[in-house]
């Protein structure tokens, strides 16, 4: 009889149990070395809240269909998502002094789990949603099931999405034990796995991985499209794969049945926006989105894949997008995906397929098609980039601390006069195309990215504010927020990531991307008399003009913040400029930039370098 050591009994078990899942994708992975207890799986969604192409939620219906059929413990898996007080809630600030998450962000995210549980539900499965401390819960549950269930003895193994962040992996860290101590002899396992972005970590073509990798994004683009393959998307797990365990004293614990049920977490409950803390005005305002906006954004799954669906194939607008993503009105000029994106409700792998198959049904391939791809491609650059700068990319000096800016290291000087930071919160700086972008914000939840690209680069380099200001408020009210895109892009727009600084030439940027100024007017309609040639430039207006168009400076619309004339040592007005100029108007084409969250970076580029279709799958 063949006879094999503990330690080859424990490798083979190791790799008996990640078949089917790359290893490189799986971290944290310790396997217990207890046979009397019985796994019970938990997978814990949280910027997944997808049943396509989720590898995390493929590693965790791996993991229980590893256990023998008649365990009816481990036989099955406990979906479950918790609202968090420490990111969402009305009462919950950031250190900047900001709702960490909007009412509008929480509504899309209460739609985004909603959906979720009901596509769990039509698979025979369900969603355990709870509001608290994630490791208090899951902590909190364990002993609940773990009482319930008299006879046997439960270990937790808990399966979740990578998210590669100091905030993210405290919490990490904290469920991490929270699951090991929940009972005096407790063990349990804990994973995370890498999925939100379009190549996985590991496959980066750079010595030393994405330690290695470059802090500017076309030199990254480059190697990784000409070494790299996307993985394919994974396909909706089956029914059967998704069931909830089989039993009955866990699914009464879980249905909130159980005497042993916690308040507050059960297959059934959902907390209200006022439950999360927001008061009634704000309620109010998520409810009833703002009809100037340019769609209606509903959160989850099916309105996402909806959208795509939409864009690619049934409006056919795949083809034409680098030439209308700069576009500020209307819901066709770009992709529209970003919200989904940036909350897990579609996969950006799923996306560039997509496009993919457009391409090979249609026979269209060009700088359109492969563009959108291009836009998910910065996505994971900034993951990468997140994962490799870590913490600084929070600083005020960002990733390149003290040696920012070279020459002007010396003279950089930051700001914060919390005056004139309100007025760019609230689109009063005096500069039409900055304070149309920054109320479609406060109003809808979204900006477009050249929008973005502008106010960003007011407030950081005409402003001299401390950029963090303007990350943190972006956070707080972007539907489609996303931890690396947003704060990446705005510590770059800042100057502190080693890229070129660049100074929004702001009249410029409003003259060719709106130049009729149907934008402008639609978000300042104090400016609505005012002709074109002067919508851009309104403190030029005369006396007699500001009495004429019913505009005065300084009463009906503010003076400039900053004086247009102001000298800036890192001013390039000739940035940002695009190919060619966008049109605000709803009717019109314009330019606008892309799908992915808050990308933020001027994209022009010689075309002739774009290998056009260059990105190939597995």
């Amino acid at each position: 009889m063949l006879k094999i050591s503990t330690q080859q009994a424990s490798i083979f078990l190791v790799l008996t149990l990640m078949l089917g899942t790359s290893i490189r994708t799986v971290r944290s992975l310790s396997m217990s070395a207890s046979t009397s207890k019985k796994p019970l799986h938990f997978h814990w969604f949280r910027q997944d809240l997808r049943l396509h192409d989720n590898p995390a939620l493929n590693k965790s219906i791996q993991n229980g269909n590893r256990t023998p059929k008649n365990n009816d413990i481990s036989n099955g898996m406990v979906p479950i998502y918790c609202f968090d007080p420490r990111f969402i809630g009305g009462n919950t600030m950031t250190p900047f002094g900001s709702q960490k998450c909007g009412v509008m962000r929480a509504k899309f995210m209460l739609d985004s789990v909603a959906d979720l549980r009901a596509n769990l539900e039509k698979k025979g499965s369900g969603l355990v949603v709870a509001y608290g401390k994630t490791e208090d819960v899951m902590q909190k549950l364990c002993q609940a099931i773990d009482t319930e269930v008299s006879n046997d003895d439960i270990e937790p193994w808990v399966v979740v999405q990578e998210e590669p962040y100091s905030e993210e992996e405290s919490v990490d860290k904290a469920v991490k034990r929270s699951i090991k101590t929940f009972k005096k002899d407790a063990s349990g396992e804990f994973e995370t796995v890498w999925a939100a972005s379009l190549y996985d970590i590991e496959d980066l073509p750079f010595n030393d991985g994405v330690y290695g990798m470059p802090d500017t994004f076309t030199p990254f683009r480059n190697k990784v499209e000409k070494n790299c393959k996307i993985p394919n998307p994974l396909p909706v797990p089956p029914k059967n794969s998704l069931a909830l365990p089989k039993n009955s004293a866990i699914q009464s614990v879980l249905s909130g049945e159980s005497s042993n049920s916690i308040p507050n977490c059960s297959l059934s409950y959902m907390p209200t926006l006022e439950e999360l803390g927001y008061d009634a005005e704000e309620v109010e305002k998520a409810n009833n989105p703002d009809k100037r906006g340019v769609m209606e954004f509903k959160g989850g799954e099916t309105a996402g894949l909806k959208r795509v669906q939409e864009y690619i194939f049934d409006k056919d607008l795949l083809k034409i997008y680098f030439d209308t993503r700069n576009g500020m009105l209307g819901a066709d000029y770009s992709t529209k995906f970003s919200p989904w994106l940036a909350n897990g409700c579609i996969s950006p792998r799923f996306v560039a397929k997509e496009c993919k198959r457009y391409e090979n049904e249609t026979g269209i391939v060009n700088k359109s098609t492969y563009w959108v791809v291009f836009e998910l491609l910065w996505g994971a650059f900034f993951r990468c980039f997140a994962v490799k700068h870590g913490n600084k990319l929070f600083f005020l000096d960002g990733t390149l601390g003290r040696k920012a800016h070279g020459e002007h290291a010396n003279s950089r000087k930051w700001g914060m006069n919390p005056k004139h930071l309100q007025a760019w919160k609230d689109g009063m700086t005096g500069y039409p195309l900055v304070d149309a972008n920054m109320r479609e914000l406060k109003a809808t939840g979204f900006m477009s990215n050249r929008g973005r690209q502008n106010a960003a680069s007011f407030l950081a380099i005409d402003m001299s504010t401390d950029w963090r200001y303007g990350a943190d408020h972006f956070e707080s009210y972007l539907l489609d927020h996303e931890v690396s895109a947003n704060w990446g892009n705005w510590c770059s727009a800042a100057g502190m990531t080693g890229g070129r600084l660049n100074r929004f030439n702001i009249v410029k940027q409003s003259k060719d991307y709106d130049a009729q100024g149907d934008y402008v007017r639609h978000w300042c309609p104090e400016l609505a008399n005012i002709p074109t040639k002067l919508i851009h430039e309104p403190w030029k207006l005369s006396k007699e003009q500001q009495q004429e168009y019913d505009c005065r400076l300084g009463v009906d619309y503010p003076n400039p913040l900053v004086p247009p004339t102001a000298p800036n040592p890192y001013a390039r007005d000739n940035r940002g400029n695009g190919r060619g100029k966008g049109k605000g108007g709803q009717n019109q084409k314009g330019k606008r930039g892309g799908n992915n969250p808050n990308r933020g970076r001027n994209q022009r580029q010689d075309m002739k370098s774009l290998n056009q279709g260059s990105y190939k799958f597995d």
